[in-house]
């Protein structure tokens, strides 16, 4: 099979959406991660920016071992200079230079000609290769750029020295099918000799994945990406997409060097870092990727998960796939969720439940383990046996962060303090002292229902605890207990 490298760009264009940038400190978590993940290349930075994303490339380079560490310029030789420089503790390093080659770049933007913007790409790439051996070229905006001058640009830098040429889609404008004549254009009419062609998709138009397989499909060997797909505008392409698109397609011969089964964790640890939450129908991570509510859909992943599950939810790093009992669910699901409750039915009761079922179905959205308890005829006397009894909460500038929370659980009473990271944070770090359980937070939510600074705020929770997901709500004016009430919400639901 042939190689596909995967170069992650999570820490530089990525970290480029507004309100998501890290800390050095983050960046090399979310590194090692990578590196443990299997990525080939971690593009770690753009060292001239900042003094803070030159630090951010030398500690990673520092931190990480085995994958190709990459720092990005522009074709400008202080750029390259200063890139070299961060890079001197990476074990492998590349430099990614390079410059726009569309007509709307090389006349709005750099008010040049085709024949100098040849000139400035050589250029650069020859510098670049005075510090480095692996130096890979971006022809930016190539996705609007002529094939045949951009086959030209190509055939130079290759010959200047270039390792990996990037053909971008900048702006996300190509169809599937254009970006697949670039790719087979290139590889057609130019001679790549030791060097291959990579991908850089952007999802402007919802395309970013489909256009990065059609690159690969055509001849590009390395894809470039973002975990969750975060990146500027509408994003970059999906990692966790493609690999998955090119792990499920065995008939195109290539394969990647990722551990799928540690994508899911990355991808909460990004969406936690980034504060930036994962849409829930996102491809292969959201919430609701390997989540069912049609009752004939149900009805078939109960029989065999291949009638609606290409991917085995494991395969990701998810423990299973999540049937949601709705006024759509059939017998079936119900059978499968009462036999999980240790509720042994025969038929004529379980038409009896079904009945009553789908009547509370068309009025509750959310049908829990109680609600069908109840249904069955079971006592329910656990449903809420942890209740919040008394918050307090001091914070502000200046000051540490405590709260003060009080819990009824099953009649007792207990009381906790705890200093935090902000209200939140403090209030849900005394709960725990208080349970006393190993509970992770997977996923924190907070919306308005309307608008203004006095609205009802909905938090949404997802905690895992022993292995299993377990979900909770909560509304409130204050959000800082709607948050706690969240959490206990999801709490009550475990296991006794």
């Amino acid at each position: 099979m042939e190689k596909l490298f995967i170069f992650d760009t999570t820490l530089r264009d990525g970290e480029q959406v507004p309100g998501c940038q890290l800390n050095t400190i983050e960046k090399i978590e979310i590194a090692k991660a990578l590196e443990e993940l299997g990525v080939d290349v971690i593009e770690a930075g753009f060292p001239v920016s900042s003094p803070g994303d030159f630090n951010s490339v030398v500690e990673i380079s520092k931190a990480v071992t085995w994958p190709t560490i990459c720092a990005l310029t522009r074709a400008v030789e202080k750029d390259i200079e200063i890139a070299a420089e961060a890079l001197k503790h990476a074990k492998k390093k590349r430099i990614h230079t390079g410059i726009g080659t569309s007509d709307f770049h090389i006349k709005y933007k750099f008010n040049s000609t085709q024949d100098e913007i040849i000139k400035r790409a050589v250029d650069a790439t020859t510098y670049a290769k005075k510090f480095v051996e692996d130096v890979e070229f971006y022809a930016e905006d190539a996705g609007r750029t002529d094939n045949e001058y951009l086959a030209k640009v190509v055939q130079a830098v290759v010959n200047a020295g270039a390792t990996v040429v990037n053909i971008p889609d900048t702006t996300g404008y190509c169809l599937p099918t254009e970006y697949a004549e670039k790719i087979k254009y290139l590889i057609d009419h130019v001679d790549m000799k030791n060097a291959i062609l990579s991908t850089h998709c952007h999802q402007d138009l919802g395309m970013a994945t489909a256009n990065s397989l059609m690159g690969v499909i055509n001849g590009a060997r390395q894809v470039e990406v973002t975990i969750n797909g975060i990146g500027e505008r509408a994003g970059n392409t999906s990692l966790e997409e493609v690999v998955m698109a090119i792990k499920s397609h065995k008939e195109l011969n290539i394969e990647t060097n990722i551990n799928t089964q540690k994508i899911y964790p990355l991808s909460k640890m990004v969406s936690n870092l980034m504060n930036m939450p994962i849409q829930p129908n996102k491809a292969i991570v959201g919430r609701n990727a390997f989540a069912h509510s049609s009752g004939i859909h149900q009805d078939g992943v109960l029989k065999n998960l291949s009638t609606y599950e290409i991917i085995d939810p494991k395969e990701v790093g998810i423990n299973d796939n999540s049937i949601v009992l709705t006024a759509r669910s059939g017998r079936h699901a119900l059978k499968s969720r009462l036999d999980l409750l240790g509720i042994k039915v025969n038929a004529d009761k379980l038409s009896e439940i079904y009945e009553k079922f789908l009547v509370l179905a068309d009025t509750k959205k959310d049908i829990n383990n109680d609600d069908l308890l109840i249904l069955a005829g079971k006592e329910v006397g656990k449903s809420n046996r942890i209740k919040l009894d008394y918050l307090q909460v001091n914070s502000g500038i200046g000051i540490k962060c405590v709260a003060v929370v009080t819990l009824d659980i099953s009649g007792e009473k207990f009381t906790a303090t705890s200093f935090g990271n902000g209200p939140v944070d403090a209030a849900i770090k005394a709960v725990r002292e208080i349970v006393k359980r190993q509970i992770n937070i997977q996923e924190f939510l907070i919306q308005a229902i309307n608008k203004g600074s006095d609205d009802f705020g909905k938090v949404h929770m997802q905690v895992e605890y022993k292995g299993i997901n377990y979900y909770g709500f909560s509304a409130n004016t204050d959000i800082v207990v709607a948050s706690v009430e969240s959490f206990i919400d999801a709490m009550n639901k475990f296991p006794v």
